[in-house]
């Protein structure tokens, strides 16, 4: 039985390991994403303007007051959330909250650079939730 001599040093070790392969695609990070509180597979209409976007879609629950929150996940990035409005008590309603966690199965669409998150407004009636998204102007 033959017994190799380990490396002294661990720039050796990973030649004789073999190489760490390097991560080959990093995952999409978009700059503005708009998230519902629906399922990935949910029937959101998508309607686009020259004021800005439009997102309608069907529920069954019954939501109060709604708002749409502008959140900077990393500086530059920034996602707009939906949250019911009516909460009572401190805290700032109910809905989504930051320390939820990621849920994968969340309805995300990617903004483009033109529009303004921060701006976005949200409304429920008529057992429709609506969520408007505007753009910059284009002298700005």
């Amino acid at each position: 039985m033959r017994v190799h001599p380990a490396p002294c040093n661990i720039i050796s070790a990973a030649a004789v390991l073999g190489r760490q392969k390097k991560l080959c695609r990093l995952p999409h990070v978009f700059s503005k994403v708009l998230e519902l509180p629906f399922s990935a597979e949910a029937d959101v209409a998508v309607e686009e303007d020259a004021d800005g976007f439009r997102f309608a879609a069907a529920t069954d629950e019954f939501w109060g007051a709604v708002r749409a929150h502008a959140i900077e996940i990393h500086p530059g990035v920034m996602k707009v959330v939906v949250r019911d409005g009516g909460g009572g008590g401190g805290g700032g309603g109910g809905g989504y909250e930051l320390g939820e966690g990621i849920d994968m199965n969340r309805w995300r669409f990617r903004l483009p650079p033109c529009t303004r998150p921060a701006l976005a407004t949200a409304a429920y009636a008529d057992g429709e939730l609506v969520v408007i998204v505007p753009k910059r102007a284009e002298f700005e």
